[in-house]
């Protein structure tokens, strides 16, 4: 067996010939195995978009409130730790090697190839039941129909939004995809739904199965005002205020109040006050989205890999940006991504453009990103770089000479979870330089 968590993440990594294989047999085989059967709350979270901040939101309201919470995220940005946490604190690399162990052997014993995924999704389940959390909040991978987070039946289901993403998996219309998102919705609980134009597919879904359904604008609503937010709960009467949350974008209220119906809804098991929630709204952060880590010069990281997550990027922007104020761009993608929507739906905002090349099998050429980019806007500044740390380096050289002359700029990383990261890791290791000087 694998000594420590980089040699078990590179055997899991390697144990299925594809890196993603839809379905829900083979783990369904390990989970009867191990008698994987929680016996703590479960909140869902499936979405195009907003699952990480309706996650986050959750996890801190819970843990303030004073329960004992497991939350499983994905990706993770810089370490694999992140996926899994307990009251807001990442696994141990030895807690996490545990529990891989306990799963490949029931592996071995089933039979079966798992993906990466797929153990991880196990494992954190396997760690969560040891622990004794009270109540886990679980990100949807992929889909929702066929992810291994929907072999484990949700107290509440979220769908935060619904657009074109993984196509090639999920369908090529919103309505293919929402029918693949509304599968975590079960018969009797609770079914939130945050896109404020949900597709046929998900309505009749839920209505099928009989699902407890909140729609936004319709059973839930929200309402910004000067001094925050009015939150709405229609069928129960429920409005109070609350304070903006602290992640930044206009969209977050969307994401609050599909986490704060969840809240609500779960009253009756898990008690939180409006006082608790109100902090963990003012409290909750979320790394790479729409987050600055550098005032001077002004960095701002955002994940943003498809066109509706750019849309709201391009909204952001837009807000901070004056008429004397130039945007540039560190950007690279994966190839399979939607990148020409992604270049039309924040062009608009950027200034320079510098393009990278992602070091990963599906990461596209800088020179295929600034074919693109130049195909929407012929009159797009671009250089183009081998990778993003070199991007990223010249768009900070350029950036300081900007400034010593009075110009005011800010630059955005985005395009992928890998683009994030990289440049994550600069700042971190800028950082342990600093302080170990």
């Amino acid at each position: 067996m694998p000594k420590d968590l980089a040699s078990w993440l590179s055997y899991i990594e390697n144990l299925h010939p594809k890196a993603i294989a839809m379905g829900l047999d083979r783990a369904n085989q390990v989970i009867a195995a191990l008698k994987l059967q929680p016996n703590f709350k479960i909140i869902t979270v499936a979405g195009t978009n907003g699952k990480g901040s309706t996650c986050a939101m959750l996890e801190l309201a819970y843990t303030k409130a004073g329960y004992k919470v497991g939350c499983y995220t994905s990706p993770h940005l810089l370490r694999y730790n992140e996926r899994v946490r307990i009251n807001c604190k990442e696994a141990s690399d030895a807690e996490l090697c545990a529990a891989f162990a306990v799963i490949e052997a029931a592996r071995v014993k089933a039979n079966v190839a798992l993906t990466y995924f797929e153990v991880g999704t196990l494992a954190a389940i396997w760690h969560f039941m040891q622990a004794e959390i009270e109540v886990a909040v679980l990100e949807v991978g992929l889909g929702g129909r066929l992810d291994t987070v929907n072999a484990f039946t949700p107290d509440c289901a979220i769908v935060t939004s619904i657009d074109l993403d993984h196509q090639e998996y999920l369908g090529d219309t919103r309505e293919k995809i929402g029918a693949e998102k509304a599968a975590i919705f079960r018969p009797k609980i609770p079914a939130i739904c945050g896109d404020a134009n949900p597709p046929n597919s998900l309505l009749e879904y839920a209505k099928k199965i009989e699902a407890e359904l909140f729609c936004i604008h319709q059973d839930f609503d929200y309402a910004a005002n000067e001094t925050g937010w009015e939150y709405q709960l229609n069928k129960q009467s429920v409005s109070y205020q609350l304070p903006f949350p602290a992640l930044q974008g206009a969209y977050q209220l969307n994401n609050a109040s599909c986490a704060v119906t969840a809240i609500e809804l779960l009253q009756h098991a898990l008690p939180v006050t409006h006082n608790v929630l109100a902090e963990a709204l003012k409290e909750v952060s979320l790394a790479g989205r729409f987050q600055t880590i550098s005032y001077s010069p002004h960095v701002i990281l955002d994940v943003a890999h498809n066109p509706h997550a750019a849309i709201a990027l391009a909204k952001n922007l837009k807000k901070i940006k004056t008429t004397n104020t130039q945007v540039f761009a560190v950007f690279a993608m994966l190839a399979d991504k939607d990148i020409k929507g992604v270049v039309e739906a924040v062009g608009q905002q950027i200034d320079s453009w510098y393009i990278a090349t992602i070091d990963h099998t599906r990461g596209a050429k800088a020179a295929d990103l600034a074919k693109i980019v130049l195909e929407v806007n012929p009159n797009a500044r671009t250089q183009m770089f081998d990778d993003v740390t070199l991007a990223y380096k010249q768009a900070h050289i350029q950036t300081e000479t900007c400034m010593n002359q009075g110009e005011n700029v800010k630059i955005i990383v985005f395009g992928s979870f890998f683009t994030v990261s990289a440049v994550m890791q600069i700042c971190n290791n800028a950082n342990n330089d600093t302080a170990g000087a």
